[in-house]
């Protein structure tokens, strides 16, 4: 039996290891539902929808909906723009009529980092500016994928690399005195080479080499859910590739904008990023 008062990702570890995570699939089916409500800029709102609800929607996007009729939840993920105050999200009752339901999402205030990075790296030059403008748009694309959901929400997780966590998600980056994007995953400081595994089974939608990102791989895990592993110093999947769960992805590295090796670990729910961290706490560690 599963001891209850370890972390739960060390535990899915442990199971791994020894090769017992079928073990864990009845208790994993009915883990979400331990997952806390954060209605912040970057964080995860869990609603109570009615029993007659069949699906919906945020921001025109589908939303992932766990449990069963009579227990249903829909889980919105906020994107760090997000402003605080009154948000709504539409669901489809059985007869086809749209009904708003209707929530409150809360102010947060995320940390500010300083670093200094290559003046090339903040200062682009015109075609790298292009660029970047089209790869903006390619990850923008993988990021807001949606497949029909297949198998239970998958929570909590792993970490995808061994190695302590760095910088946090939502940190304001100041590069080489300017002002840029907040922090959009959770750094894994892990060391070059180290192995970086799928987080949860899922299809390889996109790879590349990306002028801020690196070598990037994008995975869809279904319900609008995608993780994104960047700075690889080597990928081994390819487009089109279906991986389970701790399957090989590629190797920590330092490419495109990075002081130092690590992993940048990302996860989209119906296309805004959200914080990763949300994703390994115990609910009864969750703020």
């Amino acid at each position: 039996m599963v001891d209850p008062r370890l972390p739960m990702p060390r535990v899915i570890r442990w199971m791994q290891r020894l090769g017992l995570l079928g073990l864990l699939s009845g208790w994993m089916s009915v883990a979400w539902a331990l997952m806390p409500s954060t209605p912040v800029p970057g964080g995860i709102v869990v609603l109570d929808l009615p029993p007659e609800a069949r699906q919906a929607r945020y921001e025109d996007r589908p939303l992932w909906i766990i449990g069963a009729d009579g227990d249903a939840k829909a889980l919105v993920g906020l994107a760090l723009t997000a402003t605080p105050g009154r948000h709504a999200i539409d669901w489809d009752d059985t007869g086809g009529v749209t009904h708003r339901l209707g929530f409150t999402v809360g102010d947060k205030t995320y940390p500010t980092q300083k670093l200094q990075v290559p003046p090339r790296m903040v200062d682009l030059d015109p075609p790298t500016a292009a660029r970047v403008k089209l790869e903006q748009a390619r990850i923008r694309a993988a990021l807001t994928h949606h497949r029909p959901a297949e198998g239970d929400f998958p929570w909590p997780l792993a970490l995808p690399a061994d190695g302590p966590t760095s910088s946090p998600f939502g940190l304001r980056r100041v590069f080489n005195g300017q002002s840029r994007n907040p922090h959009s995953g959770l750094d894994i400081a892990a060391a070059e080479g180290q192995p970086v595994r799928a987080v949860a089974p899922g299809a390889v939608i996109d790879t590349g080499d990306f002028y801020f990102n690196g070598n990037t791989v994008f995975l869809d895990h279904g319900g609008g859910l995608i993780s994104m592993y960047c700075h690889l110093s080597a990928i081994t999947v390819a487009v089109g590739d279906r991986v389970e769960s701790s399957a090989l992805l590629g190797r920590v590295g330092r490419t495109g904008r990075a002081t130092g090796p690590h992993l940048h670990w990302g996860i989209a729910l119906n296309g805004n990023l959200v914080d990763p961290a949300l994703f390994l706490r115990p609910a009864a560690d969750a703020p």
